[in-house]
């Protein structure tokens, strides 16, 4: 099955350092740019950092999830659990601070998961995770 690819437009506060990280550490391709904003493939979606003078961090609060702080509002994506694993380690390696460390949740249980919450320089949380069985990305009791 052939997914759309999604869009999102996220504020930032400068666009070098959106270059830097988007590009550079995430490793996003560069698309189409302007003075004020810059398209980058999200593994096949488009994000699009807008320079929003005087942004203040996007951050509404947390929600409590299996006794971690969840950032809201966060986006980001699920990944096949090798990419998740070499992501974490670059991350790591280029010295990102994470919000909630890369760890698996449900670990020996059909809805394993591993996940990772981070900043990117403007503040916007994001989350990538993965599935030991993708199939279960939309199930309703991941214990199960």
């Amino acid at each position: 099955m052939t997914l759309p690819s999604f869009h999102l437009a996220f504020p930032v506060h400068d666009l070098d350092a959106a270059r830097a990280f988007w590009g550079g550490t995430m490793g996003c391709a560069e698309g189409r740019s302007a003075a004020d904003w810059i398209d980058f493939d999200f593994h096949g979606h488009q994000i699009v950092a807008h320079r929003v003078s005087g942004m203040t961090a996007p951050d509404a609060g947390s929600n409590p999830v299996d006794g971690h702080d969840v950032p809201v509002p966060h986006f980001g994506l699920v990944l096949p659990m090798e990419e998740w694993h070499a992501l974490a380690g670059r991350l790591r390696e280029a010295g990102v601070r994470f919000v909630i460390e890369p760890h698996v949740r449900f670990a020996g249980q059909v809805g394993e998961q591993a996940t990772m919450f981070f900043r990117d320089p403007s503040g916007n949380a994001i989350e990538i995770k993965a599935f030991a069985d993708p199939a279960q990305l939309f199930a309703k009791d991941p214990k199960k």
